[in-house]
């Protein structure tokens, strides 16, 4: 499942977040990827030990856990500490697959399986050309360029590359999280069925009896697919 979550960030706290990271040590991208990622990625990246680093990483991850629509669409279990990367003067990031295994570097005690990526965009779309984050689905090729504070969420094991960008900069976080249901179908099954359940409490308020079968639904299918 590909999904845009809006409004992760205000645009006064995107404004804050660019104030410290446009500040902080870039350096080669090439930092954080695999032996084939490596081949084809072009861009900068904010050594993940920085002090800027660390500290808009955590608020990412405060941002995220408190937005409900993600919870609900990725299920965390681990949220690996997001990254930061920016794009210009025609860098670009060739077609590639992300690792299955991440671990924080030189050991570190954070490992885990790489079920879902995410990209949280940190500039606006017409503040720079290209920088097309490309995914391919099943039913072809989708172009992501979404507004300053969104997030697109979607399953690990999809090919995807960035395209140049040729003005401007593209400054984004990426991330990539352990979900507590592994299979990408299953999670989308619980996702679709929570929205729906919410929507029949809407209308017919908590304690309607629709509403507490459909809560029983979800929770033992969640039982039934959930890995700890």
């Amino acid at each position: 499942m590909l999904l845009q979550i809006p409004e992760v960030f205000s645009k006064a706290e995107v404004k804050a977040l660019r104030a410290r990271l446009d500040a902080g040590p870039w350096a080669d991208g090439n930092a954080t990827s695999g032996h084939q990622s490596a081949t084809a990625k072009k861009n900068l990246q904010l050594p993940e030990e920085s002090d800027v680093a660390k500290e808009v990483s955590a608020l990412v991850v405060q941002a995220l856990n408190a937005n409900p629509m993600f919870v609900a669409a990725a299920l965390p279990h681990t949220i690996f500490p997001p990254l930061f990367n920016r794009y210009e003067g025609g860098d670009q990031f060739g077609m590639h697959v992300d690792n299955a295994i991440r671990q924080s570097r030189n050991g570190g005690a954070i490992r885990i399986r790489s079920d879902l990526s995410a990209t949280l965009f940190l500039s606006e779309p017409e503040d720079y050309d290209g920088g097309e984050l490309i995914i391919e689905e099943m039913y072809g090729s989708q172009a992501i360029k979404l507004p300053a504070g969104d997030l697109v969420l979607y399953p690990s094991k999809s090919l995807h590359r960035v395209t140049p960008v040729t003005r401007g900069a593209r400054v984004s976080s990426f991330m990539w999280m352990q979900s507590l249901v592994r299979d990408d179908a299953d999670r989308e099954t619980l996702f679709r069925l929570d929205i729906a359940t919410q929507r029949v409490a809407s209308e017919k308020g908590p304690k309607d009896q629709s509403v507490i079968e459909l809560t029983g639904v979800y929770h033992n299918l969640l039982r039934r697919w959930t890995e700890v």
